[in-house]
């Protein structure tokens, strides 16, 4: 089973804070087929760091920056250097469906931004700054693993400039993992395997005109693009149908290399850790064995004390990237139920004045907010503090923005991504705004004298169940 630990990201000018001060870096240019960030992001992904160059035009630059990774290198150590940045980038652009690929490099003392090349091809970019992720992004330790994933890369970035070659490519994951007996057996079991619908129609079409798929590949694909040998099949630079029929069986061999990648080896991309990642697992060890195994069983837990740190325990609570705001810093979770498998807690801020709900579903291994059950505590001495914080938390969960709940001895949980019904979501800004000069208005009304004093202000919530009453 494949690491796919918590990746720390920061951005902006606090990317480049982390990275101030240190002297001796590799910079290189990518060519990048996934969405690119328009903001720099600093990460570290297996004990290294990289700073990741967003592709942005800035004041008194002709051209934008180009997409470039950075990192720390000293001068005698560059190969090495370079070495990691090639299996950064195959892993990374195998992650994000797509591919990034090292064009050129340059070494300096300091950090060097590189400029776009005025014929380059347009990198896709992601949408807002804080929009990118490469979060339990797959450590790789087996060096065939590597192999492959470096052949993909290979592979993918010339799909759409040289079939042929990003033919061979990607016949070389498989070639490169094989002896020549066992990759045709491998091969002729998974054709029927495929899903990719042009892959699948190219089979199809292949052997309705009573050709062998397998060693078609071999012989008009693999060897076809890396020979010319004299009275042999060659894939012929000159004739459109040599072109045309590589073209269509790159969609097969394409489909085959990224099977081997995701099935035989277990590299998940993004979207398959999306389905199967389970997101509480960083809290199992804050509870006892026994707490874990009833849960997961879908059994209750009979003694809070079984929870571990999970009772009374320290938690902060942030909108993922940002830190966490002043008042969701330093919560204390007090469990609320617990029963077939599933564990609702509250968090509630020092000053008692607000309170967050949450459901961790140990069975699933998911972890939900509960916006319609927490909020500002009715009779508490509420601040202009804790409605900024509070007004831009719910309406920020409610706009899909990531809840990461975080204790100290364990990596950070973040909770799944609310899709709002009959909501329309609103600027977190916007609403922060409207609710501070709302709550001013009432606070103004109940003042001693004042009209309506004695009405309560609406901006206060009640949960259904309150532990700190």
């Amino acid at each position: 089973m494949l690491k796919t630990p918590y990746v720390p990201h920061v951005f902006g000018e606090h990317a480049l804070a982390r990275v101030a001060g240190l002297h001796g870096w590799i910079t290189a240019a990518v060519a990048s087929g996934i969405a690119w960030p328009v903001d720099d992001v600093w990460v570290k992904y297996d004990g290294e760091e990289y700073l990741l160059h967003g592709a942005r035009q800035e004041e008194g630059h002709q051209l934008p920056f180009a997409p470039a990774i950075s990192t720390h290198a000293q001068q005698d150590f560059i190969d090495e250097a370079m070495s990691r940045l090639y299996r950064f980038t195959s892993v990374l652009g195998f992650y994000k469906r797509g591919y990034v690929d090292i064009t050129h490099q340059t070494w300096g003392s300091h950090m060097i931004r590189m400029g776009a090349l005025r014929d380059a091809v347009r990198t896709p970019l992601q949408s807002g700054k804080k929009g990118f992720s490469c979060n339990h992004m797959p450590v790789i330790s087996d060096d065939r693993v590597r192999k492959a994933l470096a052949f993909l890369r290979e592979g993918r970035r010339l799909e759409h400039a040289h079939a042929p070659y990003s033919f061979l490519s990607f016949f070389k994951v498989i070639e490169s993992q094989f002896d020549s007996t066992t990759r045709i057996a491998w091969v002729e079991r998974n054709l029927d395997l495929i899903t990719e619908e042009r892959a699948v129609k190219r089979i199809k079409e292949l052997r309705g005109y009573g050709v062998n798929v397998n060693d078609h590949l071999f012989d008009s694909g693999r060897c076809a693009v890396a020979h010319a040998s004299v009275g042999r099949s060659i894939v012929d630079p000159d004739i459109p149908a040599d072109r045309k029929r590589i073209l269509a069986d790159l969609d097969v061999i394409s489909a085959l290399a990224t099977r081997y990648i995701k099935v035989d080896a277990g590299v998940p991309d993004e979207m398959d850790l999306y389905e199967t990642r389970d997101r509480v697992a960083p809290w199992h060890a804050l509870m006892t064995p026994q707490a874990v195994a009833a849960l997961q069983a879908g059994r209750a837990v009979g003694n809070a004390e079984d929870l571990g740190k999970l009772t009374g325990g320290r938690v902060s609570v942030r909108l993922w990237p940002d830190p966490p705001a002043k008042q969701f810093r330093a919560m204390t979770l007090v469990p609320a139920a617990a029963g077939d498998g599933v564990v609702k807690f509250f968090a509630v801020n020092e000053r008692q004045t607000i309170l967050l709900a949450f459901l961790m579903d140990v069975r699933t291994g998911h972890m939900q907010t509960l916006l319609n059950e927490g909020g500002l505590r009715r009779g508490a001495k509420i601040t202009e503090e804790d409605v900024e914080d509070y007004t831009r938390y719910f309406h920020s969960v409610v706009g899909n923005g990531t809840v990461e709940l975080a204790i100290e001895g364990a990596e950070p949980v973040d909770c799944d991504v609310v899709i709002p019904v009959n909501i329309i979501p609103q600027v977190p800004d916007e609403a922060v705004a409207r609710a501070l000069e709302h709550f001013r208005l009432t606070k103004k009304n109940h003042e001693p004298g004042a009209p309506n004093a004695d009405a309560q202000a609406p901006i206060e919530t009640s949960p259904k169940s309150d532990p700190a009453q």
